[in-house]
């Protein structure tokens, strides 16, 4: 009866009413990264014409994630301790999926505007992506530095989840996605990447070593290792950066709508709840999953509980709807943070094999809950809107390829082959 219910919620949400907004939905970005507008934005308009005409902005997007998805069966296959070291090739690996999804994530707008088929399930599809990426990427950074299932593993693991659910509620309220002058999807991947092909050249035992042992430097940071630093300069860029950046954002579109502030912090009621039990989880004394090398099978659970959290918060934005303050996935995780927390409430500690069974279980149910909603939510979209999701329609296709063969994309945007209220919509403001 809970699971006919939360459908018939779910269905309630997506009335005919709330996706009518989708018809007027304009897509909003800023990037003020020097790197994105004036280096690599000339490499994405290039790209993107080696691209052809029938292929969806969303399967292109698709394509970005699944150089992520084949990079990760590698590292279970070639590193599942996420130590090593392991074949060179396999950390450069890593180093091209990154950067091949990084490059479809940001021409799948492009693509959708020289093929006339923007739309607000672009954004939904290309931001519910990202956040399924979040953990998963952050993983294979963790394998290329070597930190293995340990608590800093976990922490270079978890953490972008912050900045994505942050960023996420920051355009719920502004109706802008802000990227900053360095920011993770530009500057971060980058350095991401770079750290990649270091450890596919040298090994990732190189960031084991401290930093006074390279640059003769015994200040505060010099018995750190570069594992460690890495930690400190990732914690320390998302609370002095980018966490007060999305709030000054939002609290300023507020007092511009005269709308009140202080509800507003109670959204993140859902991202703190999933982050204390998180922690509260992998962190305790008591648990094995660590200690067991769980951390792979525990940040794939995440991705999706992650990955329904944001979008349904991307899903609100689009459709102008109430913010979801709670998502079933997280449900289970606060029972795993009990569960891993027994003997501090008089309990006997459960065994290994009875908490990686849960965690096995949690990770089938937020699976099947995930896509189960995803498919609900983009049939009721494409279907709404007379639009698929990973295909062109013929007719549309052929005409717009017409149009863009003899006047170029600068006329896509003046020339209407038929109504098209939510034209452009995908195209990211430079």
């Amino acid at each position: 009866m809970n699971v006919l219910k939360r459908i018939a919620e779910a269905q309630d949400s997506l009335s005919e009413e709330a996706l009518s907004h989708l018809k007027t939905y304009k897509y909003s970005s800023v990037d003020k990264s020097f790197v994105s507008r004036y280096i690599l934005r000339h490499y994405w308009n290039a790209f993107v014409e080696l691209l052809p005409l029938w292929l969806a902005p969303n399967m292109v997007t698709l394509i970005g994630f699944m150089f992520i998805v084949g990079n990760l069966i590698l590292l279970e296959i070639a590193i599942p301790d996420l130590v090593g070291p392991t074949s060179q090739w396999v950390y450069y690996s890593f180093a091209l999926g990154i950067w091949m999804y990084s490059t479809m994530d940001n021409v799948d707008g492009k693509q959708a505007r020289r093929t006339g088929t923007s739309s607000g399930l672009g954004e939904l599809f290309d931001h519910g992506i990202d956040s399924l990426n979040c953990t998963l990427a952050s993983l294979l950074q963790a394998a290329a530095m070597g930190q293995g299932s340990t608590k800093i593993g976990a922490f270079t693991t978890l953490l972008p989840c912050l900045p994505m659910f942050f960023s996420t509620w920051e355009t719920y309220h502004t109706h802008t996605l802000y990227l900053g002058y360095v920011n993770g999807p530009t500057e971060g991947l980058i350095i991401a990447i770079a750290i990649m092909v270091v450890s596919g050249y040298y090994g990732p035992h190189i960031f084991s070593y401290r930093v006074a042992d390279y640059w003769s430097y015994s200040g505060l940071f010099g018995d750190w290792s570069f594992q460690e630093l890495f930690v400190f300069v990732l914690g320390f860029s998302f609370m002095a950066t980018h966490f007060p950046a999305c709030v000054y954002n939002v609290v300023r579109a507020r007092n511009r709508q005269r709308l009140p502030i202080l509800p507003i912090f109670f959204e993140w009621v859902p991202a703190i709840v999933a982050s204390v039990s998180a922690v509260s989880w992998l962190y305790s004394p008591y648990s094995t999953l660590l200690s067991e090398n769980r951390l792979v099978l525990f940040a794939v659970t995440m991705c999706f509980v992650i990955g329904r959290m944001t979008t349904k918060i991307i899903l609100a934005h689009l459709t102008r709807q109430p913010f979801p303050y709670w998502t079933i996935l997280i449900t289970p995780l606060v029972g795993g943070a009990i569960l891993g927390n027994l003997p501090r409430f008089g309990f006997p500690m459960v065994s290994a094999w009875l908490e990686v069974l849960y965690l096995r279980a949690y990770l089938v149910f937020a699976f099947f809950t995930y896509m189960h909603w995803a498919f609900f939510v983009i049939n009721r979209i494409t279907t709404y809107l007379g639009i698929n999701c990973l295909t062109i329609k013929k007719d549309k296709s052929k005409a717009r390829e017409q149009v863009y063969r003899q006047f170029g994309e600068g006329r896509l945007d003046s020339i209407n082959l038929r109504p098209d209220p939510f034209a452009d919509s995908r195209v990211k403001a430079n």
